[in-house]
């Protein structure tokens, strides 16, 4: 339990307070007296547990605490983090509130990504992930649109479509590299064998 894991772990424990602030600040919202303090307080901690990715990840690289544990455990909070705080926002009632369509686009790309890799794992018994720019920017823009959304901006829209364009785009990238490296692999070729029920030799695919 290196010191990096355990700021690893303190972000996904911070993922629930985050969550209860977020709601209750709606709540307020919802009755015509929002709750600044609350609203303040969410950002704190959204920005408090942002920020330690960075940091733990400075850590582990320059006192060479990497480690197993902390290769699984750091995309998972960070993953985690994003996609709680765009689902609560788009269920809360803040002052703008994220459109449906949103969560669904970014749900649904990590959903078909993370089958793809299992699939290619499976298939070519290895797996090579290369971020793409447009992934990177994909998950910059996410955050942006969680800032926007919390800061109270007054252009949320231009930031929020921006961003699910960005996100479409990076899966439907991500899923054509998937592809390749299944071409690569010889999986999209059908195999000549035998037939086991007629005896007869032909394609299985």
């Amino acid at each position: 339990m290196t010191l990096p894991n355990q700021i690893t772990i303190a972000r996904i424990l911070l993922i629930p307070v985050f969550v209860v602030l977020a709601i209750y600040y709606g709540k307020t919202a919802v009755t015509g007296h929002p709750n600044e303090s609350l609203r303040m307080a969410t950002i704190g901690v959204f920005l408090i547990a942002s920020l330690s990715d960075g940091v733990d990840g400075w850590l582990a690289r320059r006192f060479h605490l990497k480690s197993r544990l902390g290769a699984v455990l750091d995309p998972l909070a960070d993953k985690g983090l994003m996609l709680t705080a765009i689902i609560t926002l788009s269920i809360t009632k803040w002052p703008y509130e994220l459109p449906v369509w949103y969560p669904v686009l970014v749900i649904s790309r990590d959903v078909i990504i993370l089958g793809g890799c299992g699939v290619l794992r499976l298939l070519n018994d290895h797996l090579e992930v290369h971020p793409s720019l447009l992934g990177k920017a994909s998950t910059f823009l996410q955050m942006l649109t969680v800032a926007v959304v919390m800061l109270q901006w007054s252009h949320c829209d231009p930031v929020v479509w921006v961003s699910g364009v960005v996100t479409l785009l990076s899966g439907i990238g991500y899923v054509s590299a998937g592809i390749r490296q299944l071409k690569d692999g010889g999986h999209t070729v059908p195999v000549t064998g035998s037939d086991p029920r007629s005896g007869r030799s032909g394609k299985i695919q």
